[in-house]
């Protein structure tokens, strides 16, 4: 095994090596993402590096601006009928995906409802829609059974999952399977030839784009590509990752660890920016499915246990100004937000009453797998903590590390833990894509059809839906508390916090676009 100070020498080494020319170069940029991407359908799973991949390949009917406001993408425009039962989509002119074929109706159609299989907010909208119809190229129609007030965020969406647009041919693949092949209409075209699961992947330049007009904010307005190739080179060793940056070998890294803040800000050469401003959110999920979590005192033992401090500080480098403790699971500071009365989370953990709750739950010492990413630096401190947490407490807690490609396959096994499926995996959410409690996959009661973990809860789905048609905001703040209240008491998660990641980039890069992912339009080279 190569030592960090080997592998450093080998990334400095490879900046002096004369391998591609500096016109070449100009035209490229070197990315280091967040974890390796070794899946490639966003549908398929939730994982935040390939919704980031996903930006770059798929576009989207509508988009958010800056200030959040629905804003037509790929979409012309659209028309409500009086009784809001039947929306029509008209598509803009040119639009063409990477394989040449235009972009019809009919991809728009398929792609939504593979979209909506999947997604929390689009499972509520499915079962809404009494028809999807392309009523010709241009134009899609959805025909409702009942008004769906959230119809333009829905297909807006900017986070887990987006409802991205995709060709007919590769839209019609069972939800429950990943699409492998990768066409859409974005400013990017996916090399399949250059493509390396879990350690490379490259992207070119879509020469048939067509942008919407306007500027880029967020995830709407014109998504230029100024770079002729973008390259995305996984190093989970966050000292192999700075001495690249700071040689320049790279052009950006996403997500940079705490403890490098204070070097990054040192180096004239090197611009630190704030990442996604509104930060993440980040849960212990338990498998509802399996024992000992079906378990719901268990799970209670378990959230009375966590001291969210320990996780924030961990990823944060103990920076209080980079992170905020929050034990409810609607991030704080949203119009959501509040704090249930039976709120079983507190800055000062109770062990002893922890202890209490795993003996009343009849706890016989069965195995605890903790599926833990060895390479991703902001999660792979969430599983460490919380195993020593479950040996305090007891607990039969194993920590299976391994490489979040494998997480991300394992967490679908609906297996006992002893058999190759799991316990407990950590993760976090962008916060603001999960601030409308319809949204919130961690704490809807879905079951069999739900996000990983399959946790189910009557009461939890009768509340979103109630919440979503309610017709009042004061109705809608009474229910977010009620459906967190539920969350409290059931325990379909730890909520751990909020915090901010920073993101660094050498200063020749500019353009950056503000938003959930580290978007690839309107940033060029200067």
């Amino acid at each position: 095994m190569l030592s960090r100070r080997s592998l450093l020498s080998i990334a400095a080494a490879s900046v002096a090596a004369p391998a591609i020319a500096q016109s070449t170069r100009d035209k490229t940029l070197r990315f280091v993402p967040q974890a390796g991407l070794s899946s490639l359908d966003p549908i398929w799973t939730t994982a935040a590096v390939v919704q980031n991949h996903g930006f770059y390949v798929f576009d989207t009917l509508y988009g958010l601006d800056a200030r959040f406001n629905v804003m037509p993408q790929m979409a012309a425009g659209h028309s409500v009928s009086d009784d809001k039962l039947t929306w029509t989509v008209t598509l803009r002119d040119g639009l063409m995906f990477h394989d040449g074929v235009p972009v019809r109706a009919v991809d728009c159609i398929a792609s939504l409802k593979r979209w909506a299989a999947r997604d929390v907010l689009g499972q509520l909208l499915a079962a809404s829609v009494d028809e999807w119809l392309a009523k010709d190229d241009k134009t899609l129609v959805i025909r409702l059974r009942q008004p769906f007030p959230l119809m333009l965020f829905a297909l807006a969406k900017p986070a887990t999952n987006v409802p991205f647009i995709m060709p007919e041919r590769l839209a019609m693949t069972d939800p429950l399977k990943q699409v492998t092949e990768m066409v859409g209409s974005g400013p990017y075209r996916f090399l399949a030839q250059d493509f390396v699961s879990g350690t490379r992947a490259a992207y070119a330049k879509f020469a048939g784009y067509r942008p919407a007009p306007g500027n880029p904010e967020r995830t709407s307005g014109g998504k230029i590509a100024h770079f002729d190739r973008i390259e995305w080179t996984a190093m989970p060793d966050s000292a192999t990752a700075l001495a690249a940056l700071q040689t320049g070998e790279i052009d950006w890294w996403e997500q940079v660890l705490a403890d490098t803040v204070p070097l990054l800000k040192r180096n004239r050469n090197i611009t630190l920016g704030d990442g996604d401003p509104n930060g993440y959110i980040g849960v212990v999920r338990f498998n509802s499915s399996q024992a000992p979590f079906n378990n719901v005192k268990l799970r209670e033992a378990v959230l009375r246990a966590v001291n969210q401090v320990d996780y924030l500080g961990a990823i944060t480098n103990n920076d209080p100004s980079a992170y905020q403790t929050c034990h409810t699971t609607i991030p704080c500071g949203t119009p959501y937000t509040a704090t249930p009365a039976n709120q079983a989370m507190s800055d000062k953990p109770n062990l002893a009453r922890a202890r209490d709750l795993v003996k009343a739950s009849g706890y016989n010492g069965e195995k605890i797998v903790i599926l833990n990413p060895a390479d991703f630096p902001t999660i792979r401190p969430m599983g460490q903590i919380t195993h020593d947490t479950l040996l305090k407490l007891g607990l039969n807690s194993e920590l299976l590390e391994t490489d979040w490609g494998t997480v991300l396959q394992r967490r679908g096994s609906r297996e006992p833990a002893d058999k190759g499926g799991w316990s407990i995996f950590h993760t976090w959410f962008q916060a603001v894509g999960n601030t409308l409690p319809p949204m919130l996959s961690y704490t809807r009661g879905q079951g069999a059809a739900g996000w990983f973990g399959w946790y189910e809860s009557k009461a939890a789905e009768a509340l979103n839906q109630q919440w979503l048609t309610a017709a009042t905001e004061a109705e809608r703040i009474r229910l977010a508390l009620d459906i967190q209240t539920v969350a409290a008491q059931e325990a379909p998660v730890v909520p751990l916090g909020l915090f901010r990641i920073r993101t660094a980039y050498r200063n020749s890069i500019t353009g950056m676009v503000e938003g959930v992912s580290p978007f690839p339009w309107g940033v060029r080279r200067t």
